[in-house]
């Protein structure tokens, strides 16, 4: 089986690539190519552990390239499209990039993946699309109300996802996870940007009253999940993905604290997120169905991840550098 892993350089994309070349999935005689524009959220870095692996070839490019997709994808099983913009606050700055990747690339690819007849194709999605709920949990069928210019692009790309798969009869399935967390995630997400600050002795922003809710998910479950929509999931189909612990930004920041054995006077309160969304809650009952359960407890997910920050500052303190000399 021959997949094509876009944004397979990024923190859940390089994770995916990882597992499958290390048969975590079972998936038995299998070839990765992985495509990647390697903005600054990319890193080949991610994919060191299988960088010799020769099932693995990597191929530095945009979604957004039609040509070079009609070189890349004749001969694909499968893709799983994980190429996108994806931090709210860089949206919130600049929208257009979030346009131009997320629901112009995705377009350009599915019309690739069309054209070269590839039989088998996942979107990978967020929760974010839905907006916001005060009770209750989103099921596939609720209407997608987004609030970011991020989460407006990722929606887009879902109704064009649907809409090939509807007018093209594609074999085209979404999936629509909730927060992910792990290690080689880019610290400019909360975890990485707590525990990779703690450490260094720093401050951490709390947004608003830190009571907005997320659900998470550990990105070996998240990937599980994927994988298991590429094998089971059918056409045209959504499917939630959920981690099944919900905290308040308040609770988190509590628990990041305690693991890199800081205190509050650590914590500086600053003006909320513009459209900031008080709260994610997923109904992942459908994905279910077929057979999935999260396996990472998010107490044990934490602590490894802390502990992966605390031993892999060669990984990541370049970032960091990089980030603050821009």
């Amino acid at each position: 089986m021959h997949v094509l892993v876009t944004g397979g350089a990024g923190f859940i994309g390089s994770n995916y690539v990882r597992r499958t070349l290390q048969g975590h999935y079972g998936t038995g005689d299998v070839t990765v190519t992985v495509l990647d524009k390697l903005t600054y959220a990319g890193n080949l870095a991610n994919l060191d552990p299988v960088a010799d692996d020769p099932r693995l070839r990597f191929v530095h490019g945009d979604i957004g390239d039609a040509r070079l997709l009609a070189t890349l994808l004749p001969g694909v099983d499968a893709v799983v499209n994980f190429a996108a913009e994806s931090h709210v606050d860089r949206s919130i700055g600049s929208a257009a990039e979030f346009v131009t990747t997320n629901v112009a690339g995705t377009q350009i690819m599915l019309q690739a993946a069309l054209d070269a007849s590839v039989p088998r194709f996942v979107h990978v999605s967020t929760d974010e699309v839905y907006g916001s709920i005060e009770t209750g949990s989103w099921t596939e069928e609720w209407p997608l109300e987004p609030n970011s210019p991020y989460a407006a692009a990722k929606a887009g790309a879902d109704l064009l996802v649907r809409a090939y798969a509807r007018t093209h009869g594609m074999n085209v399935s979404i999936t629509r996870c909730s927060n992910n967390y792990g290690p080689y995630q880019f610290p400019e997400k909360v975890i990485p940007l707590f525990v990779t600050t703690l450490l260094q002795g720093g401050t951490v922003p709390l947004y608003g009253d830190g009571l907005n809710v997320r659900d998470w998910l550990h990105v070996d479950d998240h990937c599980r999940g994927i994988q298991l929509v590429l094998e089971q999931g059918a056409p045209g189909e959504v499917y939630n993905i959920g981690g099944g612990r919900e905290l308040t930004n308040r609770e988190l920041t509590g628990l990041l604290l305690d693991s890199c054995g800081a205190d509050w006077s650590s914590v500086r309160h600053v003006a909320d997120r513009k459209g900031h969304d008080r709260r994610y809650s997923l109904d992942d009952s459908k994905l279910r169905a077929l057979g999935y359960r999260p396996q990472v407890t998010f107490e044990e997910g934490l602590a490894q991840t802390v502990a992966w920050y605390r031993e892999n500052t060669a990984w990541w303190q370049p970032l960091t550098a990089a980030a603050a000399a821009v």
